[in-house]
């Protein structure tokens, strides 16, 4: 008897201590859930909400451009120049940036996503499977996509062979089979935040003016200006700049369908009365050339990589992919900043020399007239074997001179901000030749000294592909908060 009742005490104690801890995590539930700062703000004060800082890791292959200061365009002009370069001094907000130009190897990653996603989507016609379903963040379905994950049959079928083989050629002389770069067509979407943002590009009529003397007139009508592209019955590229009436935030989604195979008959175009078949028949091709840098592209074509290297990035960061700004082209303004280095200095190194005490030479381009090859080299050379600049970026002079995303106009950096100063114009297929000229930096492998100056500028055409221009990429960062800011909010 004594023995039960010592043991319903001892149930009691437990039963108290289990309830006492229950009541403990059930506050320590309560406190995660709504936060500690509500609790301990005390009086009422507003402390402000926290959360946890997206830390952005370093693209592979880019180098952090920190903000800064330049005094863009050249204070002492010579006769060299032929023309006054436009002079402004301008902040420009930090960025990484590709340590070298994109070469022929990462360029071929891109043709080979493109040729694999075509076939894909034929494939899938015969076996349903080469496609999956598409949700959204809840789950729900909202439609299919390609299935990455299945790979490419190697032993196809007699159906799938015919698919196979419609996206190659064969050549009329030599009867090899050839992929067929015609077909080689890539569509993507930019959403134009910038325009989209415009108070005139309200849809709520009474919040395009802040002027509350101006009548508001709701039934106002706003016309916006936007791309679009689509293949037609005849598997023609039809690109059309249309105007509008504003009707929705999806107006402002860009669509664009471009054909991504380089020219490689530039290498014979550029240079009338040359023997340089052989460039062009292996330069973008023979493996021997991999770490050399893509040419033959035009402007369209670099917005169209910097485009796909976005989604394939995309695709593997999960939550954090919110946070990571695109792939672009660099401003003029941004490609000037980074060239010169932590010194701004005139060229990409530290001095005004194009070569060392012992003849050595500090980047690839036309030393004297004619001798190409007084450098070591005869046209492009592998990226990233002359020194880096302070920066750490290499062949920011010479090798091949680079696309920016700007405009080129000969008022140049005067008719910009003087903060992240861009001249950004998409020309239609309509405008005048005229207008789809965007500014070219850093000079090439042909030119001579004077063109590879970091201020150096020059034009090409949008859609003109030549042999001694490629690009590089630039992305905003995530996160700007300076590091003065940073260490001054430890404190």
């Amino acid at each position: 008897m004594e023995r039960s009742v010592n043991m319903k005490k001892r149930k009691g104690v437990m039963a108290k201590r289990f309830l006492s801890f229950y009541l403990f995590a059930l506050l320590l539930f309560l406190t995660s859930c709504f936060g500690s700062k509500l609790a301990s703000s005390g009086g009422g004060e507003v402390t402000g909400t926290g959360g946890r800082a997206f830390s952005e890791p370093t693209p592979y292959g880019m180098t952090l451009i920190k903000r800064g200061h330049l005094k863009m365009g050249i204070e002492a002009q010579d006769s060299l120049w032929g023309k006054q370069t436009p002079i402004r001094d301008i902040s420009v907000d930090g960025f990484w940036m590709d340590e070298t130009e994109v070469t022929n190897s990462k360029y071929r990653q891109f043709v080979n996503y493109v040729r694999d996603s075509i076939l894909r989507e034929r494939l899938a016609e015969l076996d349903e499977t080469y496609r999956t379903v598409k949700t959204d963040k809840d789950g729900e379905e909202i439609g299919t996509q390609l299935n990455w994950k299945k790979a490419l049959p190697r032993k196809p079928s007699e159906d799938e062979q015919e698919i196979i083989d419609g996206l190659y050629v064969t050549n009329p002389v030599t009867g090899e089979k050839m992929l067929d770069a015609s077909q080689l067509n890539y569509r993507y979407e930019v959403y134009d935040y910038t325009t989209a943002a415009l108070r005139r590009n309200r849809l709520n009529p009474e919040e395009r003016n802040l002027n509350t003397d101006i009548a508001v007139n709701p039934n106002e009508e706003v016309w916006i200006s936007k791309d679009t592209a689509y293949i037609d019955d005849e598997g023609k590229i039809v690109r059309e700049t249309i105007n509008r009436q504003l009707t929705g935030p999806w107006d402002f989604l860009n669509t664009y369908i471009i054909n991504i195979y380089p020219d490689t008959t530039c290498w014979v175009n550029d240079f009338p009365n040359a023997d340089n078949e052989t460039y062009m028949r292996y330069y973008f091709s023979n493996p021997a050339y991999n770490d050399y840098p893509v040419v033959g592209v035009t402007w369209e074509q670099a917005n169209a990589f910097c485009a796909w290297r976005t989604e394939y990035l995309l695709k593997g960061l999960g939550p954090a992919a919110r946070y990571v700004q695109r792939y672009r082209l660099p401003t003029e303004a941004e490609w000037e900043y980074a060239a010169r280095g932590k010194e701004q200095n005139e060229f990409p190194w530290d001095n005004e020399d194009v070569a060392s005490g012992r003849g050595c030479f500090f980047a690839n381009f036309k030393p004297d007239n004619g001798n190409y090859t007084k450098d070591g080299n005869l046209i492009t050379s592998r990226v990233g074997i002359y020194a880096s600049n302070t920066n750490g970026l290499f062949d920011m002079a010479g090798n091949v001179a680079e696309w920016t995303s700007t405009i080129y106009t000969e008022a140049g950096v005067e008719a910009m901000n003087d903060i992240n100063p861009q001249l950004r114009y998409n020309a239609a297929i309509e405008d005048p030749y005229r207008l789809k000229k965007k500014s070219v930096r850093g000079g090439s492998w042909k030119d001579p000294e004077s063109y590879i100056r970091s201020a150096w500028r020059s034009s090409e055409y949008q859609n003109q592909p030549r042999s001694y221009i490629g690009f590089r990429c630039v992305r905003s960062l995530a996160n700007t908060v300076s590091e003065k800011t940073k260490s001054s909010k430890k404190k």
